[in-house]
């Protein structure tokens, strides 16, 4: 019993410890499996900015490409960046231990991340990097404090960084106004992001657009299976929904001569 009790408390504490590091407001973004052009460009995006470091090592490229509805050929010349065949794992060549040498950690396998984190968490934590030169890699985040990862994206994003600015007071999700002036009641907060202008190749709408896509095939990656489960499930319920009324109707006639 007492083993029991203890791997239970064992099981909940990275949950415990997790919940705890999320301290910031996250950005919600709105994930559609069912675009297969949003999970293509993502997968793009995965194998040119996260591969290098990150595998996702319980996926397969036979399986990506056949759900993204992707040629083999295509996938080959333009994904598969090693010798690696369709049918392998996603995998990487980096070594764990050569990776914590150079990172003090090795990079995390990325096929379940969007389960453990949640893909509002991805979202916000891949556009809050900032420029820190007291960090290792010159990079910190808002979202994660101290993250031993540089900006991999900064070249679509631009130099991000972080400072002191005049925002608006909001109250319970209101945005506060002075009731003699109507002018709105600001603050100086010092944790805001800003990207310095003309210094990466995307706008922040095409940025947030490309991570948006990227944190698609991530969820995506998580759980393949998904809409497969949810398509079972609503034919499930309408059988159920179905043979409920032949119960009842049945039930009824068994019961009608019962006083």
């Amino acid at each position: 019993m007492k083993k029991l009790f203890a791997a239970l408390i064992l099981s909940v504490l990275p949950v415990a410890s997790f919940a705890a590091a999320v301290n910031v407001q996250l950005d919600k973004v709105d994930i559609d499996l069912t675009d297969k052009a949003a999970l293509q460009d993502g997968l793009r995006t995965f194998s040119n900015y996260c591969m290098g470091c990150h595998s996702a090592k319980f996926q397969r490229y036979e399986r990506v490409a056949n759900d993204l509805g992707i040629p083999d050929e295509v996938m080959m010349d333009n994904i598969v960046f090693s010798d690696a065949k369709i049918g392998d794992h996603m995998n990487i060549g980096m070594q764990p231990a050569d990776a914590k040498v150079w990172f003090g950690a090795a990079p995390p396998d990325l096929t379940l991340v969007a389960r453990v984190r949640g893909e509002d968490w991805l979202y916000s934590y891949l556009r809050s990097f900032y420029e820190d030169p007291s960090r290792p890699l010159g990079a910190n985040n808002t979202v994660f404090p101290n993250v031993g990862m540089p900006n991999v994206m900064a070249d679509l994003q631009g130099r991000q960084v972080i400072g002191c600015k005049q925002v608006q007071v909001v109250e319970d999700g209101k945005k506060i106004y002075d009731p003699l002036t109507g002018t709105p009641v600001t603050h100086e907060a010092c944790d805001q992001l800003t990207v310095l202008p003309n210094t990466g190749s995307q706008s922040e709408a095409e940025f947030d657009e490309t991570v948006k896509n990227l944190v698609t095939f991530l969820s995506y990656s998580a759980n393949p299976v998904k809409l497969e489960s949810q398509r079972i499930g609503t034919y499930v319920l309408l059988f159920l929904a179905f043979f409920f009324v032949f119960a009842y109707l049945l039930k009824r006639e068994y019961w009608k001569d019962v006083h």
